[in-house]
């Protein structure tokens, strides 16, 4: 049997890893949330990782709120940076790997086309400085790791694009959508299948496992190109189909800044670990209709 220790239990991929769970019967699978195993509480974490005894160790857990971490820098490093690095030793020292999950925000997004994990991060703002600095405490903290920077993370469930443009679409005939931001899309059950994957070799560690790799949807699109696929399917289904208007980052104001090219190149994704995510449109369908299938049964 294969023991996985999960840090989180509520977001959206450590959700997605319980539900894929079932498929695993080889898999003993742990989750450690808040009270008990608290980022911000190394001790906890330590404690936890001691007692279950993983072969590896998952952190998908983090401060994800990007306009928030602005206002709460000092909570988004204590989490996103100490927490990892204390999820990373502990996993030390049981002798196990960590996966740990990191984001598209730690580039600037001024390069033209898929960004590769060898080009140089340049984050705009606290979040992704937080995530950057936490990439770099996971790999000092325990030599044997594997950072998966994702983008544009949807579910079923949680706070993400697909779910917000909905609620939205119940209230406004129309909205309003950036057309000048891309990035890739990727949905939160496709990554944790990679996960368990990836995890399932990392118990016969191998040197080229070790660093970052990019676990991102195929499908590169700006906000406003994904609102247009999303409604595009829900009107399919009888749901809403507002007017979507496209619009500027400069027409919609927030807090942090986001860069305007996120796309990740996932070539490392399949030539080390020999895993392609699949294309959008399955998955999304997959999300619409769990999303339909739960508001149905209401």
């Amino acid at each position: 049997m294969i023991r996985l220790y999960v840090i989180g239990a509520e977001g959206q991929v450590a959700r997605s890893l319980r539900e894929a769970a079932a498929a695993y019967p080889d898999f003993i699978i742990g989750f450690g949330a808040r009270p008990r195993v608290d980022l911000l509480e190394p001790t906890s974490v330590a404690a936890a990782i001691t007692a279950f005894k993983p072969n590896v160790v998952i952190n998908p857990a983090a401060f994800t709120s990007v306009d928030g971490a602005e206002a709460e820098p000092d909570l988004a490093f204590a989490i996103n940076r100490d927490g990892a690095q204390a999820v990373a030793c502990a996993s030390r020292e049981q002798g196990a790997p960590i996966i740990h999950m990191s984001s598209d925000y730690v580039f600037d997004g001024k390069k033209v086309g898929a960004y590769f994990e060898t080009d140089e991060a340049g984050p705009q703002g606290v979040y992704g400085r937080s995530k950057l600095d936490g990439e770099n405490a996971v790999a000092h903290a325990n030599p044997r790791h594997v950072i998966l920077r994702t983008s544009w993370v949807y579910a079923p469930f949680g706070n993400n694009f697909v779910r917000t443009l909905l609620r939205l679409a119940d209230e406004r005939d129309r909205l309003r959508v950036v057309n000048d931001q891309r990035g890739c899309p990727t949905y939160a059950p496709d990554i944790a299948v990679a996960i368990m994957s990836i995890a399932r070799k990392l118990v016969n560690w191998q040197p080229d496992y070790a660093g970052v790799t990019h676990l991102a949807g195929p499908d590169a699109m700006t906000w406003y190109e994904f609102a247009r696929e999303i409604f595009r399917r829900t009107a399919r289904r009888g749901g809403p189909f507002p007017s979507v208007e496209a619009i500027s980052t400069s027409e919609y104001p927030t807090t942090a800044l986001r860069p305007a090219n996120s796309q990740l190149s996932t070539q490392r994704l399949r030539s080390v670990f020999d895993i392609t995510l699949p294309p959008m449109y399955l998955s999304l369908a997959n999300c619409l209709e769990r999303i339909f299938a739960e508001r149905g049964s209401r």
